[in-house]
Parts: C-alpha cells; sequence; structure tokens
C-alpha cells in the first residue's frame, strides 16, 4: 500500500452498491424495475390479457408455443422495460398463425392491433 492511500474495510455487502477511488461512479438498480415507457406498458398489459384469455381454451401445441412467447415477452418487458424486435417477430409469428383460433378474442385483436398487424 502506497503511503498516503486511505484504508478501506468493507463488511457484509450484500445486496450493496458502492465504489471506492477517485472518480468512482456506481448505479444501481438492485430491487428496482426496469423503466417502461407507454408502449410498452401497453403492450404488457394486453400480453398479460391475451394469455388469461389463452387459459379460457383447449391447450394444443400452438397454443402452448404461443403462451410460451407471450410469457418471455412479458418477462422480458417486466426485467428490461422493452422487449426486443428479434422476440416481437416470433410473436407476430405465432399470432398469425393462431389468427383463427384466436380472434373471437378482443386480447388478441389488441396484440396484434400494437404489432402492426
Amino acid at each position: 500500500m502506497a503511503q498516503n492511500e486511505p484504508t478501506v474495510h468493507i463488511g457484509n455487502a450484500q445486496g450493496a452498491t458502492f465504489a471506492v477511488g477517485d472518480n468512482a461512479n456506481v448505479t444501481s438498480h438492485y430491487g428496482t424495475t426496469a423503466a417502461r415507457d407507454q408502449a410498452a406498458e401497453e403492450l404488457l398489459r394486453a400480453v398479460r390479457e391475451l394469455r388469461a384469455d389463452l387459459a379460457r381454451i383447449q391447450r394444443t401445441g400452438q397454443t402452448d408455443r404461443l403462451d410460451t412467447a407471450l410469457a418471455d415477452t412479458e418477462e422480458e418487458i417486466t426485467r428490461t422495460g422493452t422487449a426486443p424486435e428479434g422476440r416481437l417477430q416470433r410473436l407476430r409469428g405465432l399470432l398469425e398463425e393462431s389468427q383463427a383460433a384466436l380472434s373471437l378474442f378482443a386480447s388478441f385483436g389488441t396484440v396484434a392491433g400494437m404489432l402492426g398487424m
């Protein structure tokens, strides 16, 4: 240790955020959710509604794949505040495949409309 350096002791740092040293900078997102814009918030709400509607119909391989994609989209938006274009494209494809069976649900139309279908 150099002559004029301060001594730093860190006890239990579980769940803590800290920075030490000249020009130290720290940003913490511990325990917070990602910020979402209005469009992401609306898509998240619509995705959740469609998932709830899917639970009311007889399950098929097609609806299971769609539900998985919707769950992944919901998790991504909740975790990061947005869903990447690749995930949205996959969701569009699955919605197109399921259109005949799900077009009765208003939630299907909402999600499809938000994805530009």
